[in-house]
């Protein structure tokens, strides 16, 4: 299994991609691919990464693990491949944007490469699921990987704002230097944590913008 990093992030990353848990890592994930059906592609495991260089990282949002049906996960959380049908936590992520944001309009695509692209690294905990079994992949020390990824933004940046959500993401965040980055925490936004206040009104997005504005960034487009 080749790690497919972009030049900005194989820099910062050059130590751990070396170490002896990360080559097991990636000899696990590819035999998990080679006899199971697992998401998403390949070749859209570091999608994250792809599209949101170190450089331009302005956000990060933390999620657990992809979506298991077929077609859905394209490499980014919370987000699905164009033309799929938008998944229950992300029309309540869409909603509350909408509401924050006095929007007129529901984004009709739940494809969230458009926030990528913006500089907003779309991080899973876990990059990598088998078809239908949700977490069945937590095993494989992705974790590891990915809270590395997380002390390294806390570490080698400033002002990157964090947006977690739930309980599984807090302590995902539970290191990340608050002295120089924004942590905004709420409920999670899937149906059973929305409906029971956790989610609406954390007005995530404005507040997002609003320090990046004050600290001279250009505010995401949501």
């Amino acid at each position: 299994m080749e790690t497919h990093l972009n030049s900005s992030w194989q820099t910062i990353l050059t130590t751990e991609i070396q170490k002896p848990y990360f080559k097991d890592l990636m000899l696990a994930v590819a035999n998990e691919y080679a006899v199971n059906s697992c998401f998403p592609p390949k070749e859209l495991l570091f999608s994250a990464f792809d599209y949101c260089s170190f450089d331009d990282l302005k956000v990060v949002i933390i999620g657990q693990d992809p979506y298991h049906g077929e077609g859905e996960a394209n490499g980014l959380c919370f987000s699905v491949s164009e033309n799929m049908k938008i998944p229950p936590s992300l029309r309540n992520i869409f909603r509350e944007l909408n509401s924050d944001l006095d929007s007129l309009f529901l984004p009709t695509s739940g494809n969230l490469e458009r926030w990528a692209k913006q500089g907003i690294l779309l991080l899973n905990a876990t990059l990598s699921v088998q078809k239908d079994k949700p977490n069945s992949h937590k095993h494989l020390n992705w974790g590891k990987f990915t809270d590395a990824v997380i002390q390294e933004i806390s570490d080698n940046k400033s002002n990157v704002v964090f947006l977690l959500w739930g309980n599984f993401a807090h302590k995902k965040g539970l290191k990340i230097d608050r002295t120089k980055h924004l942590v905004l925490e709420s409920g999670h936004p899937s149906p059973m944590s929305a409906n029971q206040g956790k989610w609406f009104g954390n007005k995530h997005f404005s507040k997002t913008n609003d320090y990046l504005k004050s600290k001279g960034i250009e505010v995401i487009i949501w």
